[in-house]
């Protein structure tokens, strides 16, 4: 509860703090695109740090129409998803007692994670990522378990350029009908909210199978 009021105070002040005509020149479509210019391969990083598959999709775009340099942008994705895990597994390393409190709640997708560790070893590690519902517990789980530091930055490493790479290479080849899909969907708008709630329900319930 005390999260969403303080979310709420924050959305209050930004309103407050800035005309409703700002707000709507700020997300306007043109100033969007020319911050994902200026400041692509900063935003890049940052959404990286939290393995978002979209930011890493833009970049492959704006590597396609020469807004971005492909290879610049799948190290910078690749560090920022190396960097985000390493928090991570630290905070299970250094904060046990902490982590194993906010773990209570997913008590089964702990378990599962240890389970994984212990028959695949290392490979958790390579293919966490590509987990979903699993991809910040098993890094904090491998953490807790005290896992050897050296053999996870090595293989979280080798991971995370694996995963920049196989995410922003196709977005580059595939940039124009990516492009024409994109502008597709703002003509037809209603499909795409029709999209994104089907993903959204089922990415729910899998989500609630996976801890019930």
């Amino acid at each position: 509860m005390k999260k969403w009021i303080f979310l709420f105070l924050v959305f209050a002040t930004l309103l407050y703090g800035f005309n409703l005509s700002d707000i709507k020149d700020f997300f306007s479509e043109d100033n969007l695109i020319n911050l994902l210019k200026e400041y692509g391969y900063i935003i890049l990083f940052i959404w990286s740090i939290m393995e978002g598959e979209t930011g890493l999709v833009m970049a492959g775009i704006l590597s396609h129409t020469g807004d971005m340099n492909l290879w610049v942008a799948i190290v910078v994705a690749a560090l920022g998803g190396f960097i985000g895990d390493q928090i991570y597994y630290y905070l299970g390393r250094f904060n046990k007692n902490w982590v194993l409190k906010e773990l209570n709640a997913h008590r089964r997708k702990f378990a599962k994670a240890r389970l994984l560790l212990r028959k695949y070893g290392g490979w958790v590690i390579f293919i966490q990522r590509f987990i979903y519902g699993m991809r910040t517990i098993i890094p904090m789980t491998i953490g807790v378990l005290g896992y050897d530091p050296k053999k996870y930055a090595i293989i979280n490493f080798i991971s995370a350029f694996v995963w920049a790479s196989v995410t922003i290479i196709p977005s580059y080849i595939f940039g124009e009908q990516l492009l024409e899909f994109l502008k597709w969907l703002k003509q037809h708008w209603y499909f795409g909210i029709m999209f994104l709630a089907v993903v959204w329900g089922i990415l729910w319930y899998i989500n609630k199978k996976e801890e019930s």
